[in-house]
């Protein structure tokens, strides 16, 4: 999968249950020490699947910046 132009965001509303994790097809989210997620950049596609499984509903697609 190649990058796309949008990126997911966690909120800090996050409550690091870790269902955004486990449903990522890159492994770009990951939940450590029960702290709230976090997004590798370079390996997220944008895909949304994260965003639309979060109970907390704290995950946004947004723009990528030109830089990443």
């Amino acid at each position: 999968m190649a990058l796309s132009k949008r990126l997911a965001r966690v909120g800090r509303e996050c409550v690091a249950c870790g269902t955004c994790e486990k449903v990522c097809p890159r492994a770009a989210i990951r939940v450590a020490s029960g702290v709230a997620a976090r997004v590798d950049g370079a390996l997220c596609v944008g895909c949304g699947k994260c965003a639309r499984v979060c109970p907390a509903d704290v995950i946004a697609l947004v723009e990528r910046e030109a830089a990443v």
